[in-house]
């Protein structure tokens, strides 16, 4: 079964974390990005940190997708920069 992961909802800020049961994935976000950037981030392994998932495939400017793969663990979207309204984001296992 696949696992599907809702990041963003209607957002305009970074999300909470949720739960990535691990394995690769297909990160999407749609919204209006007015500047704004949206990535991927995990958290590290010292329950603090969050990290940029490398790659570039994950790191959004504007409407689109990308892969990735990661261990299970706590994931997020991060919105950064410019004025977003209606972002929404979801992680899909494949």
């Amino acid at each position: 079964m696949t696992e599907s992961v809702r990041l963003l909802n209607n957002a305009s800020a970074t999300g909470e974390a949720k739960g990535w049961p691990g394995g690769a994935g297909v990160f999407t976000a749609a919204g209006s990005f007015s500047g704004a950037t949206v990535k991927l981030q995990q958290l590290a392994p010292d329950g603090v940190t969050w990290l940029d998932i490398s790659g570039g495939a994950v790191d959004l400017s504007a409407p689109g997708q990308g892969g990735f793969v990661l261990p299970a663990g706590p994931i997020r979207a991060d919105v950064s920069g410019g004025a977003p309204a209606g972002l929404h984001a979801i992680a899909v296992q494949v």
